[in-house]
């Protein structure tokens, strides 16, 4: 029976991020900041990507998971509100995140007990399925979506000519060549920015300044970007560093939608105890004095007074009105504006409201109709 290691490497092409170095045979992957450079027969930190016979080999061909989602999970609130986002994964990461919610995709290769059978798919069955769910976004999403953007492109440019948004849910670890490489072909960007203490960052793995790199650049680029801080008590939840993060924030845009998340206790990390409610009404206070006009506090639905809900910057006028993951009223004018002020709101608005089909994750109609989707368990 073939391992989990051996299934993947049978399902990769050529990759596109990358350059044939000097030294016979090495090659310098771009697709993370990392930027491994990978002797023959060797993998990328993200053991994902490796190189063979001096080329680099990356996935291809697969899914490790599919959802259906509506976007404010992601989670987008300035993007448009109340959309199914049809979202994709493949396997691996290039950090290792001890509280990973999604650990099962990310850490498939790191950690036995992380196992997500891979699904043989193609670009044009993924869209098409996501079309016939109704979906408004598919978004590359439960794996490091960089380490796997040859994949996410082919699909990306399925969905665009069905008339579909495209995203990514990254943890932002970029580099010039691989955000160049995605920039025609992607709409949204949410970056977890998970700390803004660098030795936090190597102790996950990375360094921050790619991250913060990536931000910035992102916002040069006019890509829609939405920022996720998850606040773990005692790992990154001081005034001192919430404030010189959202200071950041800040200095790359006031408009900069920012998410301060509740941490769960899962995977490797189950000491801390869980975010209160307290600590994200007090983080979302550090973010608007530091300048930032959209904080919002995410999940712990009905806990956090106003900080679900999106307000005019000017007038304070309510515009949209959240529990959880469901629209429960939204007032914006066709051009994204303020009705009461004429404020213009940043984000990425429909010319319309057009409902939402679900507040809830759901998993497609999948394995019933696997033979319809082409999507099949990989031997």
């Amino acid at each position: 029976m073939l391992t989990l290691k051996e299934i993947l490497a049978r399902n990769v092409r050529e990759g596109e991020l990358y350059e044939k170095l000097d030294r016979e045979g090495w090659v310098r992957c771009f697709a993370c900041g990392h930027c491994c450079r990978i002797p023959p027969g060797q993998l990328g930190i993200c053991k994902v990507r490796f190189n063979q016979d001096g080329k680099l080999y990356v996935p291809w061909g697969y899914v490790g998971g599919i959802q259906c989602d509506p976007i404010e999970k992601k989670p987008f609130f300035h993007a448009y509100p109340g959309a199914l986002a049809y979202s994709f994964g493949m396997l691996g990461c290039d950090l290792h995140c001890a509280y990973c919610q999604n650990w099962v995709t990310s850490q498939a290769l790191r950690d036995p007990n992380a196992v997500s059978p891979p699904l043989g798919t193609t670009p044009q069955a993924l869209v098409q399925d996501a079309v016939r769910h109704g979906a408004r976004v598919v978004v590359s999403t439960y794996n490091e979506p960089l380490i796997t953007s040859e994949w996410a492109v082919a699909i990306f440019k399925e969905a665009r000519a069905a008339g579909l948004k495209t995203a990514f849910v990254s943890n932002g670890n970029g580099t010039p060549q691989v955000l160049e490489y995605l920039r025609p072909w992607i709409d949204f960007y949410k970056v977890d920015l998970k700390s803004f203490d660098d030795r936090h960052y190597r102790q996950l793995g990375g360094r921050i300044d790619p991250i913060l790199w990536t931000i910035r650049r992102l916002h040069e680029m006019g890509i829609w970007l939405e920022v996720v801080t998850l606040v773990i008590p005692g790992f990154n939840d001081s005034d001192a560093e919430l404030t010189r993060l959202a200071e950041f924030l800040a200095s790359v845009s006031p408009d900069i939608p920012w998410h301060v998340t509740a941490f769960h206790q899962d995977y490797k990390m189950t000491d801390p105890e869980n975010t209160p409610p307290e600590t994200l009404i007090r983080a979302a206070g550090i973010g608007k004095r530091a300048g930032l006009r959209y904080v919002y506090a995410g999940n712990l639905p009905g806990q956090v007074g106003d900080l679900e809900n999106t307000y005019c910057p000017n007038c304070r006028a309510l515009l949209i009105e959240r529990y959880g993951y469901l629209i429960r009223g939204y007032r914006l004018t066709a051009e994204g504006s303020c009705p009461q002020c004429g404020t213009a709101i940043a984000g990425r608005w429909p010319a319309s409201f057009e409902g939402q089909i679900t507040d809830h994750p759901f998993l497609p109609r999948v394995r019933s109709s696997a033979a319809l989707f082409n999507l099949v368990p990989i031997p």
